[in-house]
């Protein structure tokens, strides 16, 4: 048995094509929209012998592995990485990384937390945050969307929320790229961050304890089902760590992602103003034409055919949300950022058992800056040379300079 990157490498099926390419260099992720063209382009899987993995990026294709859990399963790794050969920095996440009926379980507790009443009781915090910020910007000349609005409105809400006592904002935003980073492979990119753990992984791991949270969060909420038996303490923490790294990094992404598509679609944004109540349209349209998570894995746990390809057991299956959201098959024109296309079946929050838990919260934030900027913007103009953040994971933005009139 021959390992590679942590997995079970596989031989090349013999009807799929070899694709010389390095998915995790800063080529591929900074510019990553002609590699999806191209990753369609090869057929619906291809073979990446750098990583012995198949890829595929076809939004029928995708739909079919994420359908089929029972073959296709979560629980030996999300990322490239087999957790039955290769020992994780971290325990398995217990809402990504478990198949039912132990994923039944886990994402009942957080369904139980995040119910539509939560998150319409805090869309008042969200708006109130957005306005302010906006405000804050507005005639103020050039400034950095990505510091100054994306992660400081995802700071001062986000925690918040779940009930943290004491916030780091560095700590909490590294925390999040750290986790997404090491999902990829051994790269200098997954060393560096694993390097910066050394004091981000024990202050979150404190932070997350239900001493550290206020009593009336989301956070709390959580504890309280280990006080009815419906889960342990420890699934508790792990819990509340897992909200909060998904919650900020790629909310962060999200926030910075719906910025940019409108400073740089002046016409979207006009409509946007002229109808305000196109705020969620605009927020979902940005993520379907840029979606924060670049791809998820599976491992085949048994041979099996999808669209006439043989899948041997072991084969770690990388499946591109973001290529899947741009095939044309699925959604026209899909390079186009229209905010009054309709995106049902857009791969950027999963789709079935499972599809993002938090789906309605980052909702509900991204809904709350774009209102606010309808509402109180009247032109976002680029004022220099956006910079894109490589992360093994998550695409996302450094810098954003713009300015508000």
């Amino acid at each position: 048995m021959k390992i590679v990157e942590g997995h079970i490498a596989i031989e090349k099926p013999a009807n799929v094509e070899s694709w010389d390419v390095d998915p995790y260099s800063d080529e591929y992720l900074l510019n990553p929209v002609p590699n999806y063209r191209e990753l369609r382009g090869r057929g619906d899987f291809v073979y990446i012998p750098r990583y012995s993995i198949l890829a595929t990026g076809h939004h029928r294709v995708v739909g079919e592995i994420l359908a089929r859990q029972d073959v296709f399963v979560s629980s030996r790794g999300t990322g490239i990485n087999d957790y039955t050969v290769h020992e994780n920095w971290r325990k398995p996440s217990i809402i990504l990384e478990v198949d039912p009926p132990y994923h039944t379980r886990t994402r009942t507790a957080m369904m139980r937390t995040l119910t539509p009443n939560v998150v319409n009781g805090l869309k008042p915090l969200f708006q109130a945050e957005a306005d302010k910020l906006v405000d804050a910007v507005v005639g103020k000349g050039s400034f950095d969307a990505i510091p100054d609005l994306a992660e400081t409105f995802s700071v001062g809400v986000f925690p918040r929320a779940v009930g943290l006592k004491s916030v780091d904002r560095r700590k909490i935003i590294d925390y999040g790229i750290l986790t997404f980073n090491a999902s990829g492979p051994d790269n200098e990119r997954t060393r560096e961050w694993m390097r910066r753990g050394a004091e981000t992984i024990p202050w979150m791991t404190e932070s997350c304890k239900r001493e550290a949270l206020h009593p009336d969060g989301m956070g709390e909420a959580i504890y309280k089902q280990v006080d009815t038996g419906q889960i342990t303490d420890e699934e508790a923490a792990m819990l509340v760590r897992a909200f909060l790294a998904a919650g900020m990094d790629a909310t962060i992404a999200a926030v910075g992602i719906v910025l940019w598509s409108l400073a740089t679609n002046p016409g979207e944004f006009a409509k946007l103003k002229s109808d305000p109540s196109l705020a969620r349209a605009a927020f979902d349209e940005a993520l379907r034409l840029n979606a924060p998570v670049h791809h998820f894995y599976r491992t085949c746990i048994a041979d099996t055919e999808v669209s006439g390809v043989v899948i041997p057991e072991n084969a770690k299956v990388m499946m591109s949300y973001a290529s899947a959201n741009l095939d044309p098959a699925k959604f026209d024109d899909p390079e186009r950022y229209d905010i009054t296309r309709k995106t049902p079946g857009m791969m950027t929050f999963g789709t079935g058992l499972h599809s993002c838990v938090g789906q309605m919260l980052a909702r509900a934030e991204g809904e709350a800056v774009v209102a606010a900027l309808a509402r109180k913007v009247s032109r976002i103009e680029l004022t220099g040379e956006p910079v894109w953040r490589p992360n093994n994971f998550v695409r996302s933005l450094i810098s954003l300079p713009v300015a508000f009139s």
